[in-house]
């Protein structure tokens, strides 16, 4: 590894730790608030785990407050998500207080505070390898692609937005996408792809069938 990156990399750690220790402080009061809030509105389990891959492509689990209803069919599957969403679902998505929980996977190394959002691990093989590259860095609570559209945008686009990431990573740049991020909370852009309950899932160059919850 390039003395120069690695330098970066150590640096990036560092801050990601920093501020996600203070802001893991700080909330832990909106934390318990929002956990009572999930366990009487949509049951238990408060948290949802569900595996993602992370740098050079290992599995990790990512934490999120539950934002879904376990509701299911009369075949035991589990119902569309425009069913299983609730109002309040749908607002703890909209303020993505859903992702705080995902400051303990930047804590524990997994996560970063800014990089291309973890996808789910059987995605591994429906990336072409160039869109493989996303990995090379570690994913992120927040990135370019979510500041520039979200799940707005192609899938196709969010590809091309987290690889000029890679190339061009920066501590301005990671510092222009928190301040963006936070604009784009405030108007709440892009939190839902048109026709769907939160994002249409990535086929890839392989289609099958899946549970794929973003």
């Amino acid at each position: 590894m390039p003395e120069a990156v690695r330098r970066r990399r150590l640096g990036k750690r560092a801050f990601d730790i920093a501020l996600s220790a203070v802001a893991l402080i700080v909330l832990l009061p909106v934390f318990g608030v929002l956990a009572l809030l999930v366990r009487l509105k949509l049951g238990s389990p408060v948290l949802f785990r569900q595996p993602r891959l992370g740098l050079g492509g290992r599995e990790f689990m990512i934490m999120k407050f539950r934002t879904m209803a376990d509701d299911r069919g009369p075949n035991g599957e589990p119902k569309p998500d425009e069913q299983r969403l609730s109002r309040f679902g749908r607002l703890m998505r909209e303020t993505s207080l859903d992702e705080l929980p995902e400051l303990i996977n930047v804590i524990r190394g997994e996560m970063s505070l800014v990089g291309p959002r973890p996808l789910h691990s059987y995605y591994r093989d429906r990336y072409s390898p160039d869109q493989f590259r996303r990995h090379e860095t570690p994913p992120g609570i927040t990135g370019w692609a979510q500041v520039r559209g979200r799940n707005a945008i192609s899938w196709q686009k969010k590809f091309e937005l987290d690889l000029w990431y890679v190339d061009h990573q920066s501590y301005w740049l990671d510092l222009k996408i928190l301040g963006l991020t936070f604009w784009n909370l405030l108007n709440r852009e892009g939190i839902s792809q048109p026709g769907h309950a939160t994002a249409e899932e990535f086929k890839g160059n392989a289609p099958q069938e899946s549970d794929y919850r973003a």
